[in-house]
């Protein structure tokens, strides 16, 4: 049996995630989408998504393809009934199709021609962008359950101040030293190879995924996660950073998502409550406006490669594209358009020549190469996104 995890009807609103990635490949909790349904179903899993992506996130097909809406996090019952699907089955949660057996999964989908097999479930859902930090306490305790099951922790250095230890899980590599661990909030997980230097406060829950760095002196509040490759330090709180970007220095990050290739300037903060108390709207790009989360407190949504420069401020529930350089004094508006350039004193485009070489450099200090399909990925947001850049 083949699985595929299909974008399904949130891909809009979980955008400038999903410019560059589809929804299978969201981080929440300590693994992504894909990587949580990897493990459960214990063989590789493909995406169906837009076709500008497929390039990099190729489609896998058999006779028989289980399409699972990526939305939808796994838990042990949906998995059950995922594995238990037959051609012609769909599953239903709270009257939405989370899963169905097909032999055609491009076709379009009808649920008319499915036998519909409802699952009573209560699933972690991820369908708008501020999920992802606001759910990433729920996602960042089955992980680590699913990951640590049965196994040892690498011991702790005796220099750390510990509490909770039972819900500290160390990888082989994993290195800390002269540091305050309260997993007493929540579990902490320090991935392969990672590097948590001395002099750190850390709450959890907490996730540094493999070869992440917490420089020193930073006070870390959980829920919060950091991807692989990233590096962090400053203040943070319930925050999701995905793999390979940095917030290296002290300022403030809260209740925000951050993409991969992300810069955070020296001293750049971000308000994540208003003045007058009022719940957040945020950017959609489903619907062209600001609506309402109906959170109190609602920080920065960033999109991959987009950077700001040493002291920049952002305003309570701003999100900024993909491709995007802050580096001008003052409050940006509270959405900024894909490849823009510039600051609280106007933008301009962002031209992707421009754009791709800082990208080439950022990755290459990595190890990692912009290729072709990267560049093609990027254009192609470059061009979907015109009709925003309004200066």
């Amino acid at each position: 049996m083949n699985f595929i995890l299909a974008d399904g009807n949130y891909r809009e609103h979980l955008l400038p995630f999903t410019f560059t990635r589809p929804v299978a490949d969201i981080r929440i909790g300590i693994l992504t989408i894909r990587e949580k349904w990897e493990r459960v179903l214990n063989c590789e899993v493909s995406a169906l998504t837009e076709s500008y992506l497929s390039v990099k996130y190729p489609l896998v097909l058999a006779k028989v393809n289980v399409v699972i809406h990526a939305s939808f996090l796994p838990n042990q019952d949906f998995v059950d009934a995922v594995r238990k699907l037959r051609l012609g089955e769909a599953l239903i949660s709270n009257e939405e199709v989370i899963a169905y057996a097909t032999g055609d999964p491009q076709k379009g989908f009808d649920l008319a021609a499915y036998k519909s097999i409802v699952l009573n479930s209560t699933l972690i859902t991820v369908k708008n962008t501020w999920d992802i930090f606001s759910k990433n306490g729920e996602a960042l305790q089955a992980d680590y359950d699913l990951i640590t099951a049965g196994r040892k922790s690498a011991p702790i250095a005796d220099t750390n101040r510990v509490i909770a230890p039972e819900n500290i899980f160390l990888e082989e590599g994993a290195q800390v030293e002269h540091s305050i661990l309260n997993a007493s909030t929540g579990p902490i997980y320090l991935g392969k190879d990672t590097l948590v230097m001395e002099g750190n406060m850390i709450r959890g829950a907490f996730a540094l995924c493999e070869k992440a760095v917490v420089k020193m002196g930073a006070k870390i509040y959980g829920p919060t996660t950091i991807g692989p490759y990233g590096k962090v330090c400053g203040e943070i709180n319930n925050s999701v950073i995905f793999g390979y970007s940095s917030k290296g220095h002290d300022g403030y990050l809260g209740n925000a998502v951050l993409g991969e290739w992300c810069n955070i300037g020296a001293d750049s903060n971000n308000s994540n409550l208003k003045n007058n108390y009022a719940k957040v709207r945020l950017w959609n790009y489903a619907t062209e406006r600001f609506d309402q989360t109906d959170l109190q407190f609602c920080g920065l949504m960033m999109g991959d490669h987009s950077k700001t420069a040493i002291n920049t401020m952002f305003n309570t529930g701003t999100v900024i594209g993909v491709s995007v350089n802050v580096y001008t004094p003052g409050f940006p508006r509270n959405y900024v358009p894909s490849f823009s350039w510039g600051g609280a004193s106007g933008f301009s485009a962002y031209l992707p020549k421009k754009a791709f070489e800082a990208a080439k450099v950022m990755m290459a200090r990595r190890g990692v190469e912009f290729d072709e399909k990267e560049a093609d990925i990027l254009y192609h947001v470059f061009e979907l996104t015109k009709k925003w850049r309004k200066y």
